[in-house]
């Protein structure tokens, strides 16, 4: 294994790891020259905006659409369900999985953040970073502005309410709104 595929497996592994590693930047470059051409595409060409799409996320399910534009930082670390629809401006920073589920639907101006950064300066400016995975169950709806934060976990039914700040797990059947998201009330399922 050589060093970047050490610094890679600590990345996944959620362990410190170097995130300016040469390998890093050019993996992010290659990402942001497709999804350059996705966010460019006219919106009328479906199917090469599917193909294209694919070509970054390729754990996807049969049925989907994405609004352009959609950012991500690698795109494999993504794993989507089938039946999923996200609308304008979705950002995944996937350093760390996201595991989204079936029949998940997202607002628009939502971002999804894996990557965490010390909070000492000096350690911060190595560019030392580690990362916690994100996962959304089935038959999820994310309201518009909502961000979620490194570790959480979203369960199955809920409905996070627009311009939350998803900070803790939120338990399946849930309703969840504010910042930070609380509980609202549960969800007949």
């Amino acid at each position: 294994m050589d060093k970047f595929e050490e610094e890679w497996a600590k990345m996944l592994n959620g362990e410190v790891y170097d995130a300016v590693h040469p390998e890093f930047i050019r993996r992010l470059e290659v990402t942001r020259h497709r999804l350059w051409e996705f966010n460019r595409l006219d919106p009328a060409e479906t199917h090469r905006l599917k193909s294209i799409f694919r070509s970054v996320v390729e754990d996807c399910g049969e049925v989907f659409h994405v609004n352009q534009p959609f950012r991500c930082d690698y795109g494999c670390n993504i794993h989507i369900g089938n039946n999923f629809f996200a609308n304008f401006n979705l950002t995944i920073l996937d350093e760390a999985p996201v595991c989204i589920g079936d029949n998940v639907f997202i607002g628009p101006n939502v971002s999804i953040y894996t990557a965490c950064h010390p909070l000492d300066p000096v350690s911060r400016n190595t560019g030392a970073e580690w990362a916690e995975p994100v996962t959304i169950g089935n038959s999820v709806w994310i309201g518009g502005n909502v961000t979620i934060l490194p570790g959480v976990t979203i369960g199955d039914n809920c409905v996070i309410g627009a311009g939350s700040v998803v900070t803790k797990d939120v338990p399946a059947g849930t309703l969840a709104a504010g910042n930070p998201a609380r509980r609202i009330k549960d969800i007949p399922m």
